[in-house]
């Protein structure tokens, strides 16, 4: 599964250093906001020919891992 974080990419030269998926310039953050309205993973496919199910999944994993290393303050 962690294989699939290679499909991630950070450059500061594509998207000011926005985590995009290889090869392309679709940032993960647009993928997360498209399944969390509620779009099919067929659908985002759909929309953007360029990407493969693996990709998606691998938005969805990469923030998921961002999200794991948070740190919760109380205040």
């Amino acid at each position: 599964m962690e294989e699939l974080l290679d499909r991630i990419v950070v450059d500061p030269k594509v998207l000011v250093g926005k985590p995009v998926i290889k090869g392309t310039r679709i940032p993960v953050y647009l993928i997360i906001e498209l399944i969390a309205s509620g779009m099919a993973i067929k659908d985002v496919l759909k929309e953007y020919p360029e990407l493969r199910e693996e990709d998606v999944k691998a938005a969805l994993l990469y923030a998921s891992k961002l999200l794991e290393r948070e740190v919760t303050v109380t205040l």
